[in-house]
């Protein structure tokens, strides 16, 4: 899916991109943004983003 916001397209791939860096680090304001905007508008994005949070958080209860 692609997402046009003021000017700029926001492909799946580079969404999915973003939610896996943003588990490792702190997005910068212009990334988080591109995020939440493209989460809202596609399901297969935002359940990728659900299930990269349930693994991130079911291997650090696994590690102990």
């Amino acid at each position: 899916m692609l997402i046009r916001a003021l000017g700029h397209i926001f492909t799946c791939k580079e969404i999915s991109r973003l939610v896996s860096q943003g588990l490792d680090r702190e997005l910068g304001t212009f990334a988080r943004w591109k995020l939440r905007i493209h989460l809202a508008a596609c399901d297969a994005c935002a359940q990728f983003d659900r299930q990269m949070r349930f693994l991130r958080e079911a291997m650090r209860k696994y590690r102990g």
